[in-house]
C-alpha cells in the first residue's frame, strides 16, 4: 500500500509572520489562522498542488529547542520546485532569506540543480530546479 505525504508542519516563534512569508514567497494559499484550544497559534495553508502546509507556535508553557537552518538530524528541510534557480535565490534573499549552500549542479548524475536557503524562522528550504527537456 502506498503512503503519500499528508502535510508539512513547521514550528515558528511567530507563526503569522512565517506564514505570511511563505504565502508571499511561494504563493501558499491561506486556509485558516486561529489560536487552538491548546493555546498555540495554528496557521494552515496549501501549496499550489494542494499539499497542506501548517505553521504553528508553542503551546503555553511549552519549551522548544532552538530552530536551525543548518544541516541537522531529524526532519532537515523540505523542497520547493522552481523554474529559475538564480532568480529565486535573488528574490528570496531580497525577502530576508539567506543562501546557505549551492547552487549545486547534479545534472550530470541525472539529478536537479539545488540550493539550500535559511528562511525566516530559521527554517531550511531546498530550491529544486530540474533541467528543461525539449
Amino acid at each position: 500500500m502506498p503512503y503519500p505525504i499528508d502535510h508539512v508542519h513547521v514550528k515558528s516563534q511567530d507563526p503569522d509572520a512565517s506564514a505570511s512569508w511563505f504565502q508571499e514567497a511561494f504563493g501558499f494559499e491561506l486556509v485558516e489562522a486561529r489560536t487552538r484550544n491548546q493555546g498555540d497559534r495554528f496557521v494552515r495553508m496549501r501549496d499550489s498542488k494542494g499539499l497542506p502546509f501548517t505553521v504553528s507556535g508553542a503551546r503555553p508553557g511549552e519549551e522548544l529547542a532552538p530552530a536551525s537552518a543548518d544541516v541537522h538530524w531529524g526532519l532537515e528541510h523540505f523542497g520547493v520546485l522552481v523554474e529559475d534557480l538564480d532568480a529565486e535565490i535573488a528574490r528570496l534573499t531580497g525577502m530576508g532569506a539567506e543562501l546557505k549552500e549551492g547552487p549545486i549542479d547534479q545534472t550530470a548524475e541525472g539529478y536537479p540543480i539545488v540550493a539550500f536557503m535559511a528562511v525566516p524562522g530559521d527554517i531550511r528550504v531546498e530550491l529544486v530546479m530540474w533541467p528543461k527537456t525539449d
